[in-house]
């Protein structure tokens, strides 16, 4: 949006002591006001009010000159650096569990998660995000994708049973961490989300901590439900050599906090750039000031000479 303004407004008072100064300085006004001009400023007995026009636009303008009249444009740029996010989330036997929601008793465990993680990926402007589910085996029911509408029609159409009633946390994990490897994103991110203890995995605990400890994935693990059904040691060394943390939620509203807290501490960076181009109009106001000017001193000379030959 273009601005108009004066870079030197305080000279626009200039105009105010001119004025003054012609009404009180009656005697001076002129000698003031263009003091080599003395043989043009003869009184003519013919009133005219012309010659004091001609040189009060040429004393206004040129004092709006001086006061420098511009036109300002401000441009902004900002840059978003997206993330790569994915979701593992546990669809064993034990997510069947209920008394999970407060507010709904009767509300399994998986049925929460899915809706608290369908609003977590609507959240998402310009992150890619992606889905493994896990039980028996772990496997991709999403590639990271941009489409975070679609994602949560998939995320909302997942069930229970489907990939065996056990727990593989480890496979889940060395399967998301292979799609991330393909990764271009600087800022890549797991959040793992589990209710049971790694019973399936054919992927050793050790094995699992070189692979996170070499990647430069943020790892975030959630414990959901009883503390007694995880292990919460596990999670929380996962978290700690994945450079991310560990949470717990015995409840839905516990989760959806913790929900809100990954997307804090994993806050896209912004960079916001903004340039002000400055239009300079001093330049109209001089031509014209010069031009009334020069009205004037050529109108009061061919009076002046005529009156001489007179």
């Amino acid at each position: 949006m273009n601005h108009f303004s004066f870079e030197y407004p305080w000279l626009l008072l200039l105009i105010v002591l001119f004025i003054v100064c012609s009404i009180v300085c009656k005697a001076k006004g002129r000698s003031i006001y263009f003091p080599h001009l003395k043989t043009f400023l003869l009184k003519s007995k013919k009133v005219s009010y012309l010659p004091v026009l001609l040189k009060w636009m040429g004393i206004i303008l040129a004092i709006v000159a001086l006061a420098s009249p511009i036109i300002s444009k401000e441009y902004s740029s900002s840059s978003k650096e997206g993330r790569d996010i994915v979701l593992v989330l546990d669809t064993s036997a034990s997510m069947v569990q209920e008394r999970f929601d407060e507010e709904n008793l009767s509300k399994s465990k998986f049925a929460v998660v899915k809706e608290l993680a369908s609003a977590f990926v609507k959240g998402r402007r310009l992150d890619r995000v992606g889905l493994i589910t896990f039980a028996d085996v772990a496997f991709i029911s999403s590639p990271l994708t941009f489409e975070t509408a679609f994602l949560s029609q998939i995320i909302e159409l997942q069930e229970l049973g489907k990939a065996g009633q056990k727990t593989a946390i480890n496979d889940a994990l060395v399967q998301t961490y292979a799609m991330l490897e393909r990764s271009l994103a600087k800022s890549k991110i797991v959040v793992l989300l589990t209710d049971g203890i790694d019973n399936m995995s054919r992927v050793s605990d050790a094995e699992l901590m070189l692979m996170i400890s070499k990647s430069s994935v943020n790892l975030y693990t959630i414990g959901i439900g009883s503390r007694r059904d995880y292990d919460g040691r596990a999670l929380k060394s996962l978290a700690e050599v994945g450079k991310g943390r560990y949470f717990s939620a015995e409840n839905s509203k516990a989760l959806e906090e913790i929900y809100r807290k990954i997307d804090r501490l994993e806050a896209s960076k912004i960079e916001l750039t903004k340039m002000l181009r400055k239009t300079y109009l001093f330049v109209y106001p001089l031509l014209f000031s010069i031009l009334f000017l020069l009205f004037f001193i050529y109108y009061r000379t061919v009076h002046s000479t005529g009156r001489s030959i007179s």
